[in-house]
C-alpha cells in the first residue's frame, strides 16, 4: 500500500542487556528508522538475587517520550517488545509488590525436576509444546510457591515485562500473547491459559490480564505521563511483545520455504506453521511452539548466543578495551577446527568466568584448550555454526516442507564471519538482515494498527524495500561437513 504521508511510529525493543527508542517511519513503502535514545538494561543484585529494574526502565521510556516531543514528531502510537519468561507482580491497589526477578538468577535451578513430580515431564510438554528449560514462568511460579513467598498471597495481577511496562503508560492491564506464551502456561492450541498448570502453582487465571493479541489497543498514555512527556493521548499498541516475535515478521522472506535465525544474546532458531507442532519427536529434541503475532506457532529453538562472546569480552576487556570487530579478525586468522563446545551446556549459563568455562569444557573433552582471543573466539564462532547446523538438521524433520534458505535476523546478522561460518556448516544460502528486525516487526504491526500494512507478507516486502542484505553462499562444505563429526563427539561427551 502506497502512501505519500509519511507516518511515524514508537517501538520501545527492550533487550536484556540494553534497550533502545526506535522511531520508525513509514513512507511509499519504506521504513526508515532513527534511534532516539539508548541505555543500559542492568541486572541488579541483591542479596544474592538478581533483578530487573523496572523503574530505570520505565524512567527511560519517559526520557524518550521527552525527546520524542523535543523533536516535534507527531507519533501516530507506541509500542513495547522485551526478552521473555520473566514477570512483575501487582497488588490490589495497581501497585508494583517488589522488582521482577531476572531470569538468570539461581533461584530456579532444578526447579523443572522439582515440579515433575507433580505433573511428569511430558505431560507439561505436550499441554504446551514449550521447551523445558528452567528459569521458563512457569518454574519461576513454582519456586516462589514452594519458597513460601509472601508475595503470592499479596499478587492480585501478574503481568509480563512488555505489558507492565504499558500498564505504567496506560494504567491500563492486558496480557499479550506472544509474551505469555513463553510462560509454560499457555495451552498452545486454545491460547488460553492452562487451568491445571495454574492450579499446581497456586494461580488461577484471575490472576493474569485479559489474554489479547498483536494489534490491540491497550490504551492511551495516561494524564501523568502525558503531563510529563509533553504528548498527548498517544495510544498504546499490544505489538508482538516478545521480542523474537517482532523480529520474525521482518524477516524479508519471499515465500514460505525458509527458516530464521534471530540472532544477539540469544540465538532462536525456527520455522513459522499454522498451528502447534507437538509430538513424540518434539519432545525428544525439546523444541518449542511459541505464539506468532499473526496467530501462528513459531516452531524453534532456543540456543545460547553472543552471549559466550559478551562475558568472554567482559574478561577480556580487564586489560584493555577490545572491539567486536577485534574479535572476529582474531577469530578469523585463527587455526580452524582446533576445539569445539556445545553452546547449550548449562556450564556456560551463568559461569564466574567464561573462559573459564570453556577450557574446562575442552579438557574434559580431551581437546586443546584455547589460549588466546583468537582461539576463544574461533572456538565460540565454529561451534555455534555447527550448532546451528545441529537444530537445523532437526528441524527439517519435523516440518513439511523443504528449507531452502536460512534468514539470519537481529543484531548478530551483522557479523560477516559467522554468517559464512553458518552457511558452510548448513550448507545452504545464508540471507542476513535486518539487524533491527524487532523494532521493524514492533512498529510494523502499529503500522497494520494504523491500517498501512495489510498482513504479514506486506510487512516483509516493506523490510526488503528498506534494508539492505547480504547473501553468503557455502564454500567448502564438504570440508565442514568432515569436521561437524568433531564438534558432535565434542558434543555428546559432556
Amino acid at each position: 500500500m502506497s502512501n505519500e504521508i509519511s507516518t511515524s511510529f514508537l517501538a520501545i525493543d527492550l533487550g536484556a542487556t540494553s534497550g533502545r527508542a526506535i522511531l520508525g517511519t513509514i513512507h511509499n513503502d519504506c521504513l526508515k528508522l532513527e534511534e532516539i535514545n539508548r541505555f543500559p538494561n542492568p541486572i541488579i543484585e541483591i542479596k544474592n538475587r538478581l533483578y530487573w529494574d523496572l523503574f530505570h526502565l520505565y524512567n527511560e521510556i519517559l526520557l524518550s517520550l521527552k525527546k520524542v516531543n523535543t523533536m516535534g514528531v507527531d507519533i501516530k502510537s507506541i509500542g513495547i517488545d522485551t526478552w521473555g519468561v520473566d514477570f512483575v507482580c501487582f497488588g490490589k491497589d495497581g501497585e508494583p509488590l517488589r522488582m521482577p526477578y531476572s531470569y538468570r538468577d539461581s533461584h530456579t535451578v532444578n526447579a523443572p525436576e522439582k515440579f515433575f513430580k507433580i505433573i511428569p515431564k511430558e505431560t507439561v510438554y505436550k499441554r504446551t509444546g514449550i521447551q523445558i528449560m528452567n528459569f521458563n514462568s512457569l518454574f519461576q511460579f513454582a519456586t516462589q510457591k514452594e519458597e513460601n513467598s509472601e508475595i503470592f498471597d499479596l499478587t492480585d495481577k501478574i503481568l509480563f515485562m512488555p505489558d507492565a511496562l504499558s500498564y505504567l503508560l496506560t494504567g491500563e492491564m492486558v496480557t499479550e500473547y506472544t509474551i505469555a506464551s513463553t510462560s509454560q502456561a499457555i495451552d498452545p492450541y486454545e491460547k488460553k491459559f492452562d487451568a491445571t498448570l495454574l492450579k499446581t502453582v497456586g494461580l488461577t487465571e484471575k490472576h493474569f490480564a485479559p489474554i489479547v493479541f498483536s494489534g490491540t489497543q491497550i490504551g492511551t498514555l495516561t494524564g501523568s505521563v502525558q503531563c510529563i512527556s509533553g504528548l498527548g493521548k498517544v495510544p498504546v499498541i499490544a505489538v508482538a511483545g516478545h521480542d523474537t516475535a517482532s523480529a520474525v515478521l521482518a524477516t524479508p522472506a519471499e515465500n514460505s520455504h525458509f527458516a530464521y535465525l534471530s540472532s544477539g544474546t540469544w540465538s532462536l532458531l525456527g520455522v513459522e506453521s499454522n498451528k502447534p507442532v507437538i509430538n513424540d519427536e518434539t519432545y525428544k529434541l525439546n523444541y518449542t511452539n511459541e505464539g506468532g503475532a499473526d496467530g501462528s506457532i513459531r516452531l524453534l529453538k532456543n540456543i545460547c548466543g553472543m552471549w559466550l562472546i559478551e562475558r568472554c569480552r567482559v574478561e577480556w576487556e580487564k586489560d584493555r578495551p577490545i572491539t567486536y570487530g577485534e574479535i572476529v579478525y582474531d577469530a578469523e586468522v585463527s587455526e580452524p577446527f582446533r576445539s569445539f563446545i556445545n553452546p547449550d551446556s548449562p556450564c556456560f549459563a551463568s559461569p564466574e568466568s567464561m573462559t573459564n568455562a570453556i577450557q574446562d569444557y575442552c579438557r574434559k573433552t580431551n581437546q586443546p584448550v584455547p589460549e588466546t582471543i583468537g582461539q576463544f573466539a574461533r572456538c565460540i564462532y565454529e561451534s555455534l555454526a555447527f550448532r546451528y547446523c545441529q537444530a537445523l538438521e532437526n528441524l527439517q524433520k519435523l516440518t513439511d516442507f523443504p528449507i531452502e534458505v536460512l534468514h539470519i535476523i537481529g543484531g548478530g546478522s551483522q557479523n560477516k564471519l559467522l554468517n559464512a561460518y553458518t552457511a558452510n556448516a548448513i550448507g545452504k544460502r545464508v540471507i542476513a538482515g535486518p539487524s533491527e528486525a524487532t523494532a521493524m516487526g514492533n512498529i510494523l504491526v502499529q503500522a497494520q494498527t494504523y491500517g498501512l500494512v495489510k498482513d504479514k507478507q506486506g510487512m516483509r516486502n516493506i523490510v526488503r524495500n528498506s534494508v539492505d542484505l547480504s547473501t553468503f553462499e557455502p564454500q567448502d562444505p564438504e570440508v565442514w561437513r568432515a569436521h561437524y563429526a568433531d564438534y558432535l563427539k565434542a558434543f555428546a561427551n559432556i
